[in-house]
C-alpha cells in the first residue's frame, strides 16, 4: 500500500494544470464488493483552482490505457463519458503540440478547461503512472 498519493494523470505546462490524484483504496464491507480507488481531480490555472473527488473501478483504469492509446495516435478522447463521476475530455491541437483538457462534474454541473503543452515524452509517462497504480492498489475486478 502506497504512503502517500500517486497521480494517475499529469498535464502540466504554461501555468495550467489538470492532476488525477490517486489517494488509496477505499476499504469495502463486502469482501465480495467491487475495489475502489480514492481519488481527485485537480485543476489549477490562472483563473480557477478547484478539485473534484473521483472513485475508479478497475474498469476505469482499464479505459484509461484505451485512452492513452487513442490520444498517443493523435486521436481526441472522452474518459468517464458515461459514468456519474467525473469525466475527462482531452482535445489535440492539429500539430498535436498543445491540447485542450477539460474536466467535467456532472453532479454539480461543473466544468474547467486548461490548455497544456503534450510532448511525446508525457506518454512515457503516463503509461508508467497507470503500471505504478496497478502494482501500488492491485484491483482484481
Amino acid at each position: 500500500m502506497a504512503d502517500a498519493p500517486i497521480d494517475l494523470m499529469r498535464l502540466e505546462g504554461e501555468g495550467n494544470s489538470v492532476v488525477l490524484r490517486i489517494t488509496g483504496m477505499e476499504p469495502r464491507r463486502d469482501p465480495d464488493a467491487m475495489p475502489v480507488l480514492t481519488g481527485e481531480f485537480l485543476v489549477d490555472t490562472p483563473f480557477v483552482r478547484g478539485s473534484v473527488p473521483a472513485w475508479l473501478l478497475p474498469e476505469d483504469l482499464r479505459q484509461w490505457q484505451q485512452v492513452l492509446d487513442a490520444l498517443d495516435a493523435g486521436r481526441h478522447i472522452a474518459w468517464r463519458a458515461g459514468t456519474r463521476g467525473p469525466r475527462l475530455f482531452v482535445e489535440r491541437d492539429e500539430d498535436g503540440e498543445r491540447c485542450r483538457v477539460t474536466v467535467e462534474d456532472a453532479s454539480t454541473s461543473s466544468t474547467a478547461t486548461a490548455t497544456v503543452p503534450l510532448k511525446d515524452e508525457w506518454f512515457d509517462d503516463a503509461y508508467h503512472r497507470l503500471d505504478l497504480i496497478w502494482e501500488t492498489w492491485p484491483l482484481n475486478g
